[in-house]
């Protein structure tokens, strides 16, 4: 059984590194609870979920005070989100534990991968004609704002696009949280700002606000099916919930460059150790890491 002092500074660094890429900090929780303090992947999870939904709030509130979250986006994405969050929580419950940490390895290696990927669009003029697809619902809806960023020190405007791709990804996102315990946030920060034309720190403000809701609709079916630790559950929140309120407020005092290579460095290396336990438990294969099994 983890102790609870290991548990709230789990749930600090998790938090703390969520923050700085909009997400609750599950994608964090899950590889750090499985292979550092061997927890029960079936049984992080959920805590994972639950944590999230409690960081949610104190992230998203901070990010909304500052002005950089797209509040009216969020309620678009959400919707599809949703429908993901309940797909993917139904199929967790069917699959052994060595599915799970292939599949999360595999989503972390695209998070990383999607990390290098993102554009500092913020850092330079938006282009107002050239690379940005307005599809029919982008027109629809429309959706322009602007946010004062601290770390440029000046306004930084933009246009919502590809909003067809950002619904897609919004359910896969969803699929994430339900299936391995996360928010989904980092997959909806990598689709605003890689094909919906959304600055980075203003998809990771927005992704915060929808952090919750995700979170909550996954961690329903955990509940019913009795999997939900409230002792760790606790723990973790109470942690990240302070590690969320310390990274929603370096976040946009940071260059978009330093906060994407130093997270993307750190997930390709919990991407790789989740593989290799996932090759351990399935296969018996063991490949060289430095975590515990």
């Amino acid at each position: 059984m983890i102790n609870l002092f290991l548990s709230v500074l789990v749930g600090v660094i998790s938090g703390f590194l969520g923050s700085l890429i909009g997400s609750g900090g599950g994608v964090f929780l899950v590889p750090f609870l499985t292979l550092l303090c061997n927890v029960p992947i079936h049984k992080t999870i959920p805590a994972s979920l639950m944590a999230v939904i409690a960081t949610s709030t104190s992230g998203a509130s901070s990010y909304i005070k500052q002005g950089i979250t797209n509040i009216k986006l969020a309620f678009l994405l959400e919707v599809a989100t949703t429908l993901g969050a309940l797909t993917g929580s139904v199929i967790a419950l069917l699959l052994s534990s060595w599915v799970l940490f292939l599949v999360f390895s595999l989503l972390l290696f695209y998070i990383a991968v999607s990390t290098f990927r993102v554009r500092s669009i913020e850092e330079k003029p938006i282009q107002k004609r050239q690379n940005v697809k307005v599809d029919a619902l982008s027109r629809i809806f429309d959706i322009r704002d602007w946010y004062y960023d601290r770390a440029l020190k000046r306004k930084v405007s933009y246009r919502v696009s590809g909003m067809n791709e950002g619904l897609a990804l919004a359910f896969i996102a969803g699929v994430g949280s339900g299936l391995l315990g996360i928010g989904g946030g980092v997959i909806k920060v990598g689709a605003m700002n890689i094909f919906m034309n959304v600055p980075i720190k203003v998809a990771v403000g927005t992704s915060q606000l929808m952090l919750g809701v995700t979170a909550s609709t996954s961690a329903l079916l955990y509940l019913l099916a009795g999997l939900m630790d409230f002792d760790l559950i606790a723990s973790l929140a109470t942690g990240t919930i302070i590690g969320t309120f310390f990274g929603s407020r370096v976040m946009n005092r940071l260059r978009s460059r330093t906060i994407k290579w130093m997270i993307a460095l750190l997930l390709g290396y919990l991407a790789y150790s989740m593989f290799a336990k996932g090759l351990l438990l399935g296969f018996g294969i063991e490949i060289p890491t430095i975590t515990r099994r």
